[in-house]
């Protein structure tokens, strides 16, 4: 995981979004630990309280939970339950875009459609 200064979105959301690609790409399995707050804070040279609120927005959303005296784990379903959440991300910040210009374009469905799988092509 990496935290970009740069970027415009606060810390502890890349924290919760590095957290959650992590557990996408299943190197924090359903179940296993993810690290604690002091390995956050000492490895990303950060505040414990940003680190504390990056892993509150994942415990509030029923991604990880706590064991008490062992530290925080993936909840079992959470692959699935962020898979849904970033399929209706992408619809909302991608497709409804892509509709909207096309519109804008006059481009049809039909082209659209050329579009894309001309795209996945070139993969």
């Amino acid at each position: 995981m990496i935290i970009d200064l740069k970027d415009e979105r606060p810390i502890f959301i890349q924290i919760a979004d590095g957290i959650e690609d992590a557990i996408l790409s299943g190197i924090f399995t359903e179940e296993s630990q993810i690290p604690s707050i002091t390995e956050f804070s000492v490895n990303y040279k950060i505040n414990p309280a940003t680190a504390l609120k990056g892993i509150n927005i994942l415990v509030d959303s029923g991604m990880v939970y706590k064991k008490r005296g062992l530290g925080m784990f993936v909840t079992k379903g959470a692959v699935e339950k962020l898979r849904e959440k970033r399929k209706e991300q992408f619809f909302d910040n991608y497709i409804n875009n892509l509709i909207a210009e096309a519109n804008r374009l006059n481009i049809s469905k039909s082209e659209i459609v050329l579009m894309i799988e001309r795209g996945l092509s070139n993969e």
